[in-house]
């Protein structure tokens, strides 16, 4: 018999707090040798906690969500980086290193044309080229500003007044 508890997952010697915070490691510009030091486990743990969230990426070119939801944020060295969602369920589909107007193209581009026919529609802020890579990459999506940044821009508007 093996004891259990919400702590360790079973059959496993490491805590689930020990694999969060790696994980958390994982998202800065360190090497693996480094954050398995800092957190007293093998490289080959930080390995298998990074594969082990591997599957919330989208691999094929042959499938992209009916909507997308597009943005970005401060990551590594505190450079702008661009985030791609599903819009339905909010799971990640990608994230890139940059966010510039030549990445994006290229990066959609990679999927086939059916599959970004199958788009409805791109959610984004009021980034002024996403409409431009939008119109480019996805024939048939519809452009939807997102709820947070139309109230955001309506209060500077009243505010201003």
């Amino acid at each position: 018999s093996m004891a259990q508890s919400e702590l360790v997952n079973k059959y496993c010697s490491i805590s689930n707090a020990s694999k969060l915070k790696v994980l958390s490691a994982l998202t800065e510009d360190r090497s693996m040798t480094s954050i398995a030091r800092e957190n007293n486990v093998s490289i080959n743990t930080v390995q298998r906690v990074l594969g082990s969230c591997s599957h919330r990426f989208i691999d094929s070119y042959e499938y992209l969500p009916a909507h997308l939801a597009f943005d970005e944020f401060k990551g590594v060295d505190r450079q702008l980086h661009f985030i791609c969602l599903d819009g339905d369920n909010h799971q990640v589909v990608q994230i890139l290193r940059t966010r510039y107007k030549k990445t994006l193209p290229k990066y959609f581009g990679r999927f086939s044309p059916q599959a970004r026919a199958n788009v409805k529609t791109v959610t984004m802020d009021l980034n002024f080229y996403y409409q431009d890579i939008v119109r480019a990459c996805f024939p048939n999506a519809q452009i939807v500003i997102d709820r947070f940044h139309m109230i955001q821009m309506l209060t500077r508007s009243f505010n201003s007044l």
